[in-house]
C-alpha cells in the first residue's frame, strides 16, 4: 500500500474492474449505437445493473460513469453529451430530463483532510424535474417534482418542487406554472 493518501485508489479493485468493462461497452456498443435506438442503450445500462423503465431515452453520447448506481424511473432522458458522474446513487424520477453537457456530480473530495478522500453522496431528480444545458448538480442534491436548473446554472444546495432556479449558485427566481396549475388541479402540493 502507498504510503502518500493521494496516490491510493479511491475504489475498489472490482469497482475498477467493472467500471474498465463499462467503459469497452460504452465506447464498443453504446455509443456508436444510432441515435435511435433507445431500447438497445436501455439494454446495455440494465446488463450492467442499472434500473430503467421503459420508454427512457438514454442518447448515445451521453456518459454515465456507473450504470450500477442509476435508476431512472419511467420516460426519463439523459441528453447527449450529459455527464452523470455517479460512485453515489443518482436517481431519476419519471419524465424528468438531464440536457446536453449538463453534468450530475456525485462526488467530491474532502479538502479540509490531509488524506483528500473520495466523498460521495446521492443525487436525485424528481418527477418532471429539468436540469437544462451545461448546469452542474452538485453531491447530495435533490432537485424537487417539477424543478428547473436553468442553463449553466450550479445547484449547490436542494432545489424545491417547482421551483425554477438560475445562477451559480442557483437561487430561486420563481415558481414554474405547470406545478401551480398542476397543485390547483388537484388540490395537491406539486408531488
Amino acid at each position: 500500500m502507498n504510503a502518500d493518501p493521494y496516490l491510493r485508489p479511491a475504489f475498489s479493485l472490482r469497482n475498477r474492474a467493472a467500471r474498465a468493462l463499462w467503459n469497452v461497452a460504452w465506447a464498443v456498443l453504446f455509443r456508436p449505437s444510432p441515435r435511435i435506438f433507445f431500447a438497445w442503450r436501455r439494454g446495455l445500462l440494465r446488463a450492467f445493473g442499472a434500473r430503467i423503465a421503459p420508454r427512457c431515452n438514454i442518447y448515445p453520447k451521453a456518459r454515465v460513469w456507473a450504470p450500477w448506481n442509476l435508476s431512472c424511473d419511467e420516460a426519463a432522458t439523459i441528453a447527449d453529451e450529459a455527464v452523470v458522474y455517479n460512485p453515489a446513487p443518482v436517481v431519476l424520477g419519471s419524465h424528468a430530463i438531464v440536457s446536453q453537457q449538463a453534468y450530475l456530480c456525485g462526488a467530491s473530495h474532502d479538502v479540509d483532510d490531509p488524506a483528500f478522500p473520495l466523498v460521495a453522496a446521492p443525487i436525485t431528480l424528481g418527477a418532471y424535474a429539468w436540469v437544462a444545458a451545461r448546469a452542474t448538480v452538485l453531491p447530495g442534491v435533490t432537485l424537487g417534482d417539477y424543478a428547473v436548473l436553468a442553463l449553466g446554472s450550479v445547484a449547490t444546495r436542494d432545489l424545491d418542487a417547482g421551483g425554477i432556479y438560475v445562477g451559480v449558485p442557483a437561487r430561486h427566481v420563481r415558481q414554474r406554472r405547470v406545478a401551480a396549475d398542476r397543485q390547483q388541479r388537484t388540490g395537491q402540493g406539486a408531488a
